[in-house]
């Protein structure tokens, strides 16, 4: 098998974490294992009460950006939540909140939606990571 992508998610805006979401389910789709270290924003995006709220997008898109990621939901893109969701349904996806993200939000495992597998901290996830490629978003 191929070594895994890993991913670090800091940003909590709906197209990074769109962006994220399609990395995951292709890579998923080939049978890549993905691990998913989620720090900041992006966790307080995983909480059960705003998972499926908007979150807004990144300054550079700009009103052509709303306009433009408007057009696609209602072309039937699916949300990134779903999108995580249908990844992890086909196996091999790993989803961890960062500790010290954790504690800077004042956040409780039961906190998270159920995309998140569990808490761990930094050195966890770069054990897990071993020789995988690492993006940051």
């Amino acid at each position: 098998m191929d070594e895994s992508l890993n991913l670090v998610l800091f940003s909590g805006t709906d197209d990074k974490l769109q962006a994220a979401a399609v990395l995951t389910a292709g890579a998923a789709a080939l049978g890549k294992p993905v691990n998913i270290f989620l720090q900041y924003w992006a966790l307080d995006a995983f909480r059960t009460a705003k998972v499926d709220r908007d979150h807004g997008l990144a300054p550079e898109a700009g009103a052509a950006g709303r306009v433009a990621v408007d057009a696609l939901a209602r072309a039937g893109q699916a949300p990134w939540a779903e999108t995580f969701r249908q990844a992890k349904e086909l196996g091999g996806i790993d989803i961890q909140a960062c500790s010290l993200s954790m504690d800077l939000l004042k956040l409780e495992s039961g906190d998270l939606c159920p995309l998140v597998d569990g808490v761990e901290g930094v050195t966890a996830f770069y054990l897990n990571a071993g020789n995988g490629q690492i993006v940051f978003i």
